[in-house]
């Protein structure tokens, strides 16, 4: 079977856990680490419109956008003006991939208090930037803190609440970054016709990066980080801590410790051991859910919906304001999947919103095409343009209670604690990566591809959304030591992974390999 959910032995106080007030806490502060995420996607979109911003930093794409008055796809077609935007994803990727490591030296904590101050430094730079190196110079420290919370973020979320509710906490990282998506549109459409407007959308930055960085600096780490750092009597407290002072950790306390002992005993290097056979449904995971996730185009619609909105035929407020709308629509969707997402389970809310988005963007590309022409030269009407934007919030919509959560719930919950950490480092780098690529190419793409961009994504939702149902099991409910059961008895993922109940085969000893030279 493709999916279904497994009756799973575990230990009795992480089945059996409720939710406490110090778990929700814990997992509200550290789900907030998506407020600067959110907020860098959500601003970078709006100050790219803005004149007074333009004109100082980038006069060119002012003039080519004067030239382009006939061309509705081409009016912001600059590669410099696009490194603006994606040169924060080279950076997070470099983050992301060193992060691997000092998150288990340095707990899951550490990292996102690290990241929080790394992206506070690079908003301030960017609020107080001169020229086009202070900015870039603050994208990249950006980027850095970016990186570092977002290898962190999940999988302490994953690892902290209870198995139960596991999917409704990780969604909390998705909601706080469509919380700072909807908040950066309101603070640019409300600095827009300032001529330092600009200034104060970058550097209000600092804001939601001081309040996750104080907020980490507040909760404890995750108990499986603090007994991989030996951190033995921290570790139960904070498992007491998240389960309830009443119930009995000492089974669970038990296993995380034997897990980390048979971890340790392997002694092979984490971003080693995930690249053999038997985690190869785990790696594919890793790559696959994030690559399809931008594929999606939602973080492309996203950073410039202010730009898409102008180009079909928006005004600048007008295309501010649709971009508020779209944001409050995606926020909305994303607590749908909270409250659905351990009920219903994974595989459906993928499902879902991909057949939801691939319709939305068939339609939008359709209704371009019609109403733009060909070339993209005729001028589309008022009401066909509030069309696409209601086409546009349905998309979001599919997008917030699937892929949006879900891309940071299923890697972060799926990977034996051996190679968490590296697990999650290649899903966040190969996340980077591709945004990098396709937010740099996709002014571009929508100036020579036209309305066939939306087809482009479109195509790609079909795939992956096949690629879920025949590929993704359904892992709601299930601990995160036993999470191996959902891969034993996949159809196709059981051919690569060795039951547990089975040991690992005994290399030969040298008087074995002496006889087998001898015969």
């Amino acid at each position: 079977m493709a999916g279904g959910a497994f009756a799973v032995d575990g230990p009795v106080s992480a089945l059996n856990s409720k939710i406490t007030v110090a778990v929700v806490l814990t997992c509200v502060v550290a789900a907030s680490s998506g407020l600067i995420f959110g907020y860098d996607i959500g601003i970078s979109g709006g100050v790219t419109t803005m004149i007074p911003f333009l004109s100082k930093f980038f006069p060119s794409v002012l003039k080519k956008g004067a030239q382009a008055k006939r061309n509705l796809y081409c009016m912001y077609d600059s590669q410099v003006l696009t490194a603006f935007t994606s040169s924060l994803y080279i950076a997070g990727l470099a983050a992301s991939l060193g992060a691997s490591r000092l998150t288990a030296l340095l707990g899951r904590k550490n990292i996102m208090i690290l990241g929080g101050f790394t992206f506070l430094v690079g908003a301030a730079i960017n609020g107080g930037a001169v020229n086009i190196a202070m900015l870039i110079l603050g994208r990249i420290l950006l980027g850095f803190g970016v990186g570092f919370t977002n290898q962190a973020t999940p999988v302490y979320l994953s690892e902290v609440a209870p198995p139960k509710w596991r999917g409704a906490f990780n969604t909390g990282f998705q909601f706080f970054i469509g919380v700072g998506v909807v908040v950066s549109n309101c603070i640019n459409y409300g600095t827009a016709k300032r001529s330092w407007g600009w200034r104060l959308s970058l550097g209000l930055a600092i804001v939601p990066a001081a309040v996750m960085t104080i907020g980490a600096l507040l909760i404890m780490d995750t108990p499986s980080s603090l007994v991989e750092r030996g951190k033995l009597s921290q570790a139960k407290r904070s498992l007491q801590k998240v389960r309830g002072s009443n119930n009995d950790v000492d089974s669970e306390l038990a296993d995380l410790i034997k897990t980390t002992d048979i971890t340790r005993a392997i002694n092979q290097e984490p971003f080693v051991t995930i690249f053999q056979r038997q985690y190869r449904p785990y790696l594919v995971m890793a790559i696959a859910i994030p690559f399809f996730q931008q594929l999606t185009g939602i973080n492309i619609i996203a950073f410039y919906a202010p730009v898409l909105f102008q180009s079909v035929g928006f005004g600048n407020d007008s295309a501010l304001i649709g971009s508020i709308i779209l944001g409050a629509v995606n926020l909305c969707s994303i607590l749908v999947s909270t409250f659905v997402v351990d009920r219903f389970g994974r595989r459906f809310l993928f499902l879902l919103g991909g057949i939801q988005m691939f319709v939305c963007q068939v339609a939008v590309a359709c209704l371009l095409a019609v109403t733009t022409g060909v070339s993209g030269t005729k001028d589309i009407s008022k009401g066909y343009a509030i069309l696409v934007l209601i086409l546009m919030c349905i998309y979001a919509a599919g997008f917030g209670w699937s892929w949006g959560p879900l891309t940071w719930l299923v890697p972060s919950e799926i990977f034996p604690l051996k190679i968490r950490s590296p697990g999650q480092s290649i899903s966040v780098s190969v996340n980077f990566a591709t945004t990098f690529v396709l937010s740099q190419t996709f002014l571009t793409m929508l100036c020579h591809f036209k309305y066939g961009t939306y087809l482009f994504y479109a195509g790609w939702v079909f795939v992956m959304t096949l690629f879920v149902a025949l590929l993704l099991p359904e892992t709601k409910g299930i601990p995160l030591d036993a999470m191996h059961v959902v891969w034993e008895r996949h159809w196709f993922w059981r051919r690569f992974v060795r039951p547990q109940s089975q040991p690992p085969p005994t290399p030969p000893t040298p008087e074995a390999m002496n006889m087998l030279f001898i015969h």
